[in-house]
């Protein structure tokens, strides 16, 4: 409970702090009321899967390789949900408000240290994902493009 109720507290002040995001949101993007959003199921769920991958991102921190593949992936899928690489350093500054208040003492600046490195790492490697992604879906594309025939080639 308390790891959704820091997911949403995450969002809203993400919403709040910067409201361009809510666009990438296709279910928020028309709320106005942010004290709505408090209470959406779905921003709930996502806040949660959110945290979820940040728990999993400390549990891999000793095995490298399986934290660059897991933000690959959700690089990648950002890329499909069209949500930009210029809105993910921003969850991270919000996250490190959402929780500061939560660990209160035991929060240090070392601490603090540490989250904004693992962020900023996490966030470079989803770039990298989605980059991937635009780029297989660009060439896609083109070799699509040119695997048709020109219609006005094909007339008889």
């Amino acid at each position: 409970e308390d790891i959704a109720k820091g997911g949403i507290i995450m969002f809203v002040r993400l919403f709040e702090t910067h409201p361009e995001c809510k666009d990438v949101f296709f279910l928020f993007r028309d709320v106005e009321d942010l004290e709505r959003l408090r209470t959406s199921k779905e921003l709930r769920a996502h806040g949660l899967r959110v945290m979820s991958f940040i728990e999993k991102s400390v549990a891999r921190l000793d095995q490298l390789d399986r934290l660059e593949q897991l933000a690959l992936e959700l690089g990648k899928s950002h890329y499909r949900y069209n949500a930009p690489p210029k809105y993910y350093g921003y969850v991270g500054t919000e996250f490190i408000c959402a929780v500061q208040p939560i660990l209160k003492e035991k929060w240090t600046a070392e601490v603090e240290e540490a989250w904004k490195t693992l962020f900023l790492y996490v966030t470079r490697i989803m770039k990298k994902g989605y980059q991937e992604e635009e780029k297989n879906k660009r060439n896609t594309v083109v070799i699509s493009s040119k695997e048709r025939p020109d219609k006005k080639n094909t007339a008889i």
